[in-house]
């Protein structure tokens, strides 16, 4: 059996993302997400990661030099609706406590990417203040995904030596997302959070 040559990987790729936008509007159009159909989309989403062939360097190259992290736009159903990126992301690289105010997924194409859950333990009253509490720590590696509610809190961190490669799919594109909160432990506060490093298309 031959391999796909490049343009008709090109081609493969974009027909899966595409389907998995549709898809993942399909479950969302007339219905109220919950963590059950998250959970399908999760799902969608893994399938999709477990193409390795997809994500290669050839198409998506590490960051370079003293850079931690490359985000690769990979595809959208609008500028303001469902969107796919694929996270290049090198050990060292740590993102602190935050929510996304949209649905997220998260799912490995290679390589390990610890992520920590939070339960937020006051009650949201006083402006600037959060006090947060471990809830899990987990692995995201090839076969293990994690699926975030808009609310939901987490903190990011690359260990080892590899360069790991993760799809992120978001309900609106990060760059739109202008009230999430970065989260400080040492100080139980929070501020609104920057998009960090600039998006590749």
């Amino acid at each position: 059996m031959t391999s796909s040559s490049p343009a008709e990987r090109s081609a493969e790729r974009a027909e899966a993302v595409r389907q998995l936008i549709e898809t993942t509007r399909g479950r969302l159009d007339g219905a109220e997400l919950d963590r059950n159909m998250l959970d399908s989309i999760r799902n969608d989403l893994q399938a999709l990661a477990a193409n390795a062939a997809f994500w290669s360097d050839a198409n998506y190259a590490p960051p370079a030099g003293e850079e931690r992290q490359a985000r690769y736009l990979i595809g959208s159903e609008s500028p303001s609706g469902i969107t796919l990126y694929l996270n290049v992301m090198r050990a060292g690289k740590k993102i602190p406590p935050h929510d996304h105010t949209t649905w997220a997924c998260v799912a490995a194409v290679e390589g390990s990417e610890l992520n920590t859950l939070y339960e937020r333990k006051d009650d949201g009253s006083k402006p600037g203040h959060a006090l947060l509490e471990v809830r899990e720590v987990v692995d995201i590696s090839p076969g293990r995904s994690v699926a975030l509610m808009p609310d939901d809190i987490h903190s990011v961190e690359i260990p080892g030596d590899a360069v790991i490669r993760h799809l992120h799919f978001y309900g609106r594109p990060l760059e739109t997302l202008t009230e999430r909160k970065a989260f400080d432990l040492d100080n139980n506060s929070y501020k609104i959070m920057a998009v960090g490093v600039k998006t590749r298309t």
